[in-house]
């Protein structure tokens, strides 16, 4: 991290892979940019990796993306950490941080839509296993939204291979309002 400038925090690895992706696809080299992604195994992590990277630790930019249950651990982590006094998410925005409604999955299925949720599922061969879970009783007459979320959450791995791959799927016109404002704060970083 040595060329970095700025540190973008996020929950977990299907967040990484998602703002990769779109980063890619908007044609922002992270890497040239000086910014370095780092996925912190969960929100309550916020505080180690603020003090870490903030003005207490390596005095880096920094940015993030949380979900909506976890925006109390990041306000509380980055206010220990002296960044942000306010208690609005408006603060937390012009810091760099940006909260998904439910979470990034909620973020990009309701952006996409159901129909090419299933696209994406079906081009991954598991169509089959979806159609599965909605046959659970606990899933049975639920919202095709809901089993969607579901679905991404259960499986080794499926969350973060489904982050880049709905990513890939976005019309670029139509991205989930946190990850267009969390890249375009990354790209609007690139002038300071």
């Amino acid at each position: 991290m040595s060329d970095t400038q700025t540190v973008v925090l996020v929950e977990g690895l299907s967040d990484k892979s998602a703002v990769e992706t779109l980063a890619e696809r908007r044609g922002l080299d992270l890497a040239a940019e000086g910014i370095s992604l780092v996925a912190m195994g969960g929100a309550t992590n916020i505080r180690t990796y603020a003090g870490r990277f903030g003005p207490s630790g390596s005095n880096l930019r920094l940015a993030g993306l949380c979900d909506a249950g976890e925006e109390g651990d990041y306000r509380r982590g980055l206010e220990r950490a002296g960044l942000v006094s306010g208690s609005s998410r408006n603060d937390l925005e012009a810091l760099g941080f940006f909260v998904c409604v439910a979470d990034l999955e909620d973020e990009l299925i309701r952006t996409l839509g159901t129909a090419a949720v299933e696209q994406v599922v079906d081009a991954e061969g598991e169509l089959g296993s979806f159609r599965t879970l909605q046959k659970q009783p606990a899933w049975r007459g639920g919202s095709t939204h809901d089993q969607l979320r579901r679905f991404m959450g259960s499986g080794s791995g499926r969350k973060i291979r489904y982050s880049g791959l709905l990513v890939e799927a976005l019309d670029l016109d139509r991205v989930p309002r946190p990850l267009d404002m969390l890249l375009t704060h990354l790209a609007g970083s690139r002038s300071r």
